[in-house]
């Protein structure tokens, strides 16, 4: 009979037994290994049913279709823009997948120019890891003024919440506008003051995310910050 070695939220390191058994499965960054499964890297534990998936505390991101994210222009060519997302793959915004009609010959820079921010959606990546994103869809544009700040793309899920609970109270409390992209790039648009406050939030989530009652000490900390 099988048997699991580690708690719910449990911190574990690289080679760490987590559970015995085929009764369970790895997930995450967890493997099996014969009748074991194994910590590949330092992370976080969720134990849910039979499955025991480990939540990286570190590492880059890895990107995935369907995922949201903000990237930087870095070229163009006749076809499109060339976009870094934060990952060693190329990433292409084609002429076609821009909510604007953009005409043949056309300036591109008239629509995105180099170094402009923009949320963009992966539709596609390739065998070869070439990476197709779009700005059609809600949400998907550029990105004018603000900041940008980066957390560890596996902190994300915690800075943005159930159900987006944690950023919006961050959002309504700053009065600021704050757009998270799954690649770790937050951008925060507000006054300097409140911008600030929004940015000791989300630091303070990334440091403590493996940590209980989360949320209440950053509403306390923002409540004290916002009263200053």
């Amino acid at each position: 009979m099988g048997e699991i070695k580690v708690k719910d939220k449990e911190i574990v390191v690289p080679g760490q037994e987590l559970a015995t058994g085929m009764d369970f499965l790895p997930g995450g960054a967890a493997f099996r290994e014969g009748e074991k499964i194994i910590a590949s890297q330092l992370g976080l534990i969720s134990v849910r049913g039979k499955v025991i998936r480990l939540i990286p505390l570190t590492g880059k991101y890895v990107p995935k279709v369907g995922d949201i994210i903000i990237g930087r222009i870095i070229d163009m060519n006749f076809n499109g823009w060339v976009v870094d997302i934060g990952c060693s793959y190329d990433a292409v915004l084609s002429i076609r997948s821009v909510q604007e009609y953009v005409e043949r010959d056309d300036d591109l820079t008239k629509y995105y120019s180099f170094n402009d921010i923009v949320v963009t959606k992966i539709t596609k990546i390739t065998r070869s890891k070439l990476i197709d994103l779009t700005t059609k869809g809600p949400g998907l544009m550029k990105l004018v003024g603000g900041n940008i700040i980066e957390v560890t793309p596996s902190k994300v899920p915690r800075v943005i919440g159930k159900q987006g609970s944690m950023i919006d109270m961050i959002k309504k409390m700053t009065n600021c506008r704050i757009t998270v992209g799954q690649n770790g790039r937050v951008w925060i648009q507000g006054d300097i003051k409140n911008t600030l406050i929004a940015t000791k939030a989300i630091r303070k989530i990334e440091r403590e995310s493996h940590t209980p009652g989360l949320t209440d000490k950053i509403k306390e900390l923002l409540e004290k910050e916002t009263k200053k």
